[in-house]
This record gives structure tokens, C-alpha cells and sequence, in this order.
């Protein structure tokens, strides 16, 4: 049977947040470890010309605040 569930919504983490919370929020959301996340964007970073960085940046600014 068919329950009333909520979307899924993606938020910045209260909780699990080294400087905004992107890596945390990004973590719940697609249900990984957030180290994971975090590697992922220094790797971004080193290999990607500061790709990581200006990722990290505009998601900062679009995702809102975890309720």
C-alpha cells in the first residue's frame, strides 16, 4: 500500500558541519558517509583547478538551512 512519505529535501547539515555544512547535508541526503563527500571535494580541488572550491561555494549559497 501506498504510503503518504515526504520528498526528500536537500539541506545544508546543522549537525554534521566542518564550515557550512554543504559535505554534511550532501552526505544525508544521498545517505553516505560525509568523509566521503569531503574527499571528494579536496580531490575536486587538488586535481580539478579549484573546481571543489567553487562547488562547495555555490552550493553553500543555494541550499537552505536543515529545519
Amino acid at each position: 500500500m501506498y504510503q503518504n512519505k515526504e520528498p526528500k529535501r536537500l539541506y545544508r547539515s546543522a549537525t554534521d558541519r566542518k564550515l557550512c555544512g554543504v559535505c554534511g547535508g550532501l552526505a544525508a541526503y544521498f545517505e553516505l558517509d560525509s568523509t566521503i563527500i569531503r574527499l571528494a571535494i579536496v580531490l575536486l580541488t587538488i586535481f580539478g583547478f579549484s573546481t571543489g572550491i567553487w562547488i562547495y561555494l555555490i552550493a553553500a549559497l543555494i541550499m537552505p538551512d536543515q529545519p
